[in-house]
Order: structure tokens, then sequence, then C-alpha cells
């Protein structure tokens, strides 16, 4: 139900986040079925550090001697000792649980990223700071490809497209300007952490729909 995705450039491809439960399995058969090798994966780009996402983290470092960028205010969270509040504290208590249950180890984060830092992988990242889901969650911008992979800003499957549970949003207040910085970003696709094909028009018009957006008719 989670994604995390394989930016391939031959010795210098990207991993962005690194998924929980099944993700080595289908990480290495990926790899070789691309000829590739596990050092050919240089960099792990978290959008996020929620378990889903960062839960294989340490194995995905270990396993291809990747550097892990993510923004600063994700530390707690790779680190597991986020001080979750209100309702958000369920959040809290499934982390808990799920790191006890898949042995979750943390990781250092090598690299802090801020908002609008071009990054030097895959023709060209963006780094898009959009808070709400948690205060240093962001998404990365292809201006060569025109996809913004959104991390979760919101999930998209035909039988239901939402957004985020209000228990996994540590800050929903922050939401209405990120949303607002990915309309006037008008990103030709959008590419999420959760969905059911992998379709960026598809999402694109799912995400404007869900949000009320109207995209600009120009660039």
């Amino acid at each position: 139900m989670g994604c995390c995705h394989l930016l391939e450039n031959g010795d210098d491809s990207v991993m962005i986040d690194a998924g929980m439960v099944g993700e080595p399995f289908l990480i290495r058969r990926l790899i070789r079925k691309l000829g590739l090798n596990p050092s050919s994966i240089k960099t792990i780009l978290l959008t996020h550090g929620h378990l889903d996402h960062a839960g294989r983290l340490a194995w995905m470092k270990d396993w291809s001697g990747a550097k892990v960028f993510a923004h600063a205010e994700e530390t707690r969270h790779v680190a597991g000792n986020y001080p979750y509040t209100g309702v958000t504290r369920w959040c809290g208590r499934l982390e808990a649980a799920g790191r006890f249950l898949f042995r979750y180890r943390a990781v250092t984060i090598d690299e802090f990223i801020a908002d609008g830092q071009e990054l030097p992988f895959w023709g060209g990242l963006r780094v898009v700071h959009l808070p709400g889901h948690t205060l240093g969650h962001c998404g990365y911008y292809s201006e060569k490809h025109g996809l913004l992979f959104s991390g979760d800003m919101f999930a998209s499957y035909f039988f239901n497209v939402h957004k985020p549970p209000a228990i996994l949003n540590s800050e929903p207040e922050l939401f209405p300007a990120s949303i607002e910085k990915i309309r006037r970003l008008n990103p030709r696709w959008i590419v999420p952490s959760h969905y059911d094909y992998l379709d960026g028009a598809l999402h694109r018009w799912r995400f404007a729909k869900l949000y009320g957006i109207e995209w600009p008719t120009t660039k």
C-alpha cells in the first residue's frame, strides 16, 4: 500500500524512501533486473521519517552504502523519539509497535536538505518543503521530467483518494500553504507515496479534485 521509488541512473541511482516490510526483497530483485549493484544506489532521499517510509532505512544504508538526505525536522522521527501530542499520539503508539515488531534500527541523517535546494541527482531534483504531515515533510521535483514526488500529501487509489488521516498529521495547520505551493509549481505529473497505478497524470488529476485546485494555465 506504500511505495518507495528507485530513480535509475546507472551507478548514480537514487532511492526515494526505504519502505517498511517487503521492500528489501523487491529492491534486490529490481537491482538485479536492471543489471545494477547495491553500490549503484548512492543516495536515499527521505520524504519524511514515518515508519512506513524509513522502516528499512538502516538496512538500505548498510546494504548499499548510500548516504541519507532528509530535512532536519525529521531527525526525531528517524530516531524514533518524536514527541507526538494530541490525537497524533495514536501515530506514536502505532510506530512504537511497528519498531518493536520489525526490529527497527535508527540511523544518522548524513545531510540535511532545505526548501528550494537543487540536488544533482537524476538530471536534477529540487527539494520542495511541504510541511503538514510532518514538519520536515518534503517532495522532490524533477523539472526535466515535470514530475513531483509528493510524499504523503495525499493517497491516490481508485476506491479511496484521501488526505492523510488526522492521527498522522503533526502540523495540519501547515497543509494549506503546502497545497498552494504545489498548485503554483504546477507539475505535469505527480507521483505520491501511496497509490494504485503508476500514472502521474491520473494522480495529478486526483490531487486537484481532492483539494479543489484549478491549475495555472501557464508555468
